[in-house]
């Protein structure tokens, strides 16, 4: 299998030192990729000079004329690197940096889905990808029941693979066949929840997802999660959990329940997140409505 063809799909924005160490890691691979599409979301920093300076052989950037957020650019870049024919995809943030073997383990690992495993610079293990995402019960809080990070603690504790029920993408290596199946990252969740969807999608095709343990991808920033509800990603982070509920609930209650969540946002605000949050996960909810259809399963 190592005899195939991978190319590295990045996305950045406004992150010119992180996307200049990661492409340093992609030049010292041991097992250099054949190409590498990046994206430059119409970058105002100094990014397009990192990229002019890069010297990583097969090299192929596209700026873009506004912000397509992390989903548009990964749309792009994987119809890009698709159509030239590469056999695997390597999808990558700029926040990230593989281990000199990683891609090695990854090729020579005879699956359609892989997932490297993420540590932090102190070699912790923080790998967020779901062991089990719970679309059946609407009792659920949250979907994501079970995670790499929680369930094993350490890298050492893990078993070789683990099969996963999302991913992001943050080391995600998928076979064309899997895009010819099911179609290219939905450019609509602009950021938040399109690994997701396409997780679902790959899933739901009969593809299983395994994250390989000695797959090591260094992310360079700490993990966030707690995004301000009230701001401009919490109605990104709402309207596009909403739209997952949606597409892909597995029964009319677990369908249901974005709008049981309107409801206690709402009565709560008061005393718990404010006007600001209340209108948020309103706007969500409307936007949501127009994109319960699934898109495209080819590319085109």
């Amino acid at each position: 299998m190592t005899a195939e063809t991978v190319a590295v799909v990045v996305v950045t924005y406004n992150r010119a030192e992180l996307l200049e160490g990661m492409l340093a890691g992609l030049a010292a691979l041991e097992r250099l990729p054949d190409g590498i599409v990046v994206i430059d979301n119409a970058s105002t920093d100094r990014t397009a000079e990192v990229l002019a300076a890069a010297t990583n052989p097969g090299l192929v950037v596209l700026r873009t004329d506004e912000n397509l957020g992390g989903a548009g650019g990964f749309h792009l870049g994987v119809q890009i690197a698709f159509e030239k024919g590469f056999d695997r995809l390597w999808l990558m943030d700029d926040d990230v940096v593989p281990a000199p073997d990683c891609l090695g383990v990854l090729m020579a690992t005879d699956e359609p889905c892989l997932a490297a495993v993420r540590e932090d610079r102190r070699g912790r293990l923080v790998e967020k990808a779901a062991l089990r995402f719970d679309l059946r019960n609407p009792l659920a809080i949250k979907p994501k029941t079970a995670m790499v990070e929680t369930t094993y603690g350490e890298r050492g504790r893990m078993p070789a693979r683990v099969e996963l029920e999302n991913v992001a993408f943050e080391g995600f290596l998928v076979r064309r066949e899997v895009i010819e199946r099911v179609g290219l990252p939905d450019p609509s969740y602009f950021i938040f929840y399109d690994d997701v969807d396409l997780a679902i999608r790959a899933r739901r095709a009969g593809y299983r997802i395994w994250g390989i343990r000695d797959a090591v991808l260094v992310r360079q920033l700490d993990f966030d999660q707690q995004h301000d509800l009230a701001g401009w990603k919490g109605f990104y982070m709402y309207r596009n959990l909403f739209v997952v509920h949606f597409r892909y609930g597995e029964n009319l209650l677990v369908r249901l329940k974005p709008w049981l969540v309107v409801a206690m946002v709402v009565l709560l605000s008061p005393v718990r997140g404010g006007r600001g949050e209340a209108v948020n996960v309103i706007r969500a909810i409307r936007s949501a409505r127009g994109m319960r259809a699934l898109p495209p399963s080819s590319v085109d």
